[in-house]
């Protein structure tokens, strides 16, 4: 490993490479210089015959990683024009693309905290093992964005309309939720992770995923995929608001309450980004959308809004604009999804297919 007061450690440990997020203090939030490094890492890797998979991993005892480093977005979009926190951006799904598409096994820990740009460094893996301290969700509503790093392509593929539920309320799951929405493939006790990346390291991966994988605990909303499926479905944030408040679960009642809590304008275009992605085909497609859709949120009052609420004077206070779904027109959510021009993020080549160079 190199120096721990770097962002992101790498090394060698017999068969595997280890990245290693190393901002404890921030829960492993990321920046635009550790995104660099893991895709720099990332390319020596690929061409050494020596390293057999490579595993990503948190510091510290509170997770893999809580995000991206949201303070730097709310001063670039407050303070400066939006160019850094779109150059992060730009790179950070780049490198989520090729992580769904490495050439060899890409394992990730979601041991604790997994949120926003952790999912996105460890959802798209090959092999992602969960834990029952895991916590994963991606909350951008609630500071006034709409999930990226590729998370409404994988909650676009959620059973029913579970990814609606969680992208709309940001709401945290756990290792058998993760595993049922096909965001993790793997459970094992927190306890045996470093015997797994030990015996990692001498033995071939099936082997030792063997050796400690376990049954995960039950999926919570398979028990509540009813009123879920039931009330996502509507046609708008509006009537989805609607029959949740008119069902009988209490639980769907709460979670009505927690949308009313959240932007109205990046409720509904995290609704119509999830319906998008769902009709397009790869994931470079999606993220290609998100690339526009979080390029024309750093021009929106919400989002330094909703950061300064949660983060900078954490007065858990938002005070949205438009402060209501029934304010926020078509117009105003189409205008998310427009072309960018010669600033395209560009990872789907001609037709969608994607583009696999460099």
């Amino acid at each position: 490993m190199t120096a721990t007061g770097e962002p992101v450690l790498f090394g060698t440990s017999g068969r595997t490479a280890r990245i290693t997020l190393n901002r404890p203090r921030a829960l492993n939030a990321l920046n635009h210089e550790m995104v660099r490094r893991i895709d720099e890492a990332l390319t020596a890797w690929e061409n050494d015959p020596a390293v057999e998979a490579v595993v990503v991993s948190g510091a510290g005892e509170r997770g893999l990683c809580a995000g991206g480093d949201i303070r730097a977005v709310h001063d670039d979009a407050r303070d400066g024009d939006g160019t850094a926190s779109a150059a992060f951006w730009r790179d950070e799904y780049r490198l989520n693309a090729r992580l769904a598409r490495y050439p060899k096994p890409y394992v990730a820990l979601m041991d604790g905290i997994v949120m926003g740009g952790g999912v996105g460094v460890s959802a798209h893996g090959s092999v992602r093992i969960v834990t029952e301290r895991s916590r994963i969700a991606m909350p951008e509503t609630g500071i006034g964005f709409v999930p990226d790093v590729g998370g409404t392509h994988l909650l676009g593929r959620a059973p029913g309309e579970v990814g609606m539920h969680l992208a709309l309320t940001g709401s945290e799951i756990g290792a058998g939720d993760a595993l049922m929405c096909g965001l993790a493939d793997h459970c094992m006790p927190s306890a045996a992770l470093g015997a797994f990346l030990d015996d990692l390291a001498v033995l071939p991966l099936p082997d030792a995923l063997a050796r400690h994988v376990r049954p995960a605990p039950e999926a919570a909303p398979a028990t509540q995929r009813e009123w879920i499926d039931t009330c996502y479905a509507a046609g708008t944030v509006e009537d989805v608001v609607d029959r949740l408040l008119d069902h009988g679960d209490p639980a769907a009642k709460e979670a009505a309450a927690t949308l009313l809590t959240r932007s109205p304008t990046a409720l509904k275009v995290t609704f119509a980004s999830l319906r998008r992605a769902r009709r397009l085909g790869s994931l470079e497609e999606v993220l290609d959308q998100e690339y526009r859709v979080s390029c024309a949120a750093l021009g929106t009052p919400d989002l330094v809004e909703g950061i300064r609420a949660q983060v900078v004077d954490k007065d858990r206070r938002p005070r949205w604009s438009p402060q209501t779904l029934g304010e926020v027109t078509g117009a105003d959510v189409d205008r998310f999804f427009a072309p960018l021009g010669d600033r395209e993020l560009g990872l789907a080549g001609p037709g969608g297919a994607p583009d696999t160079a460099g």
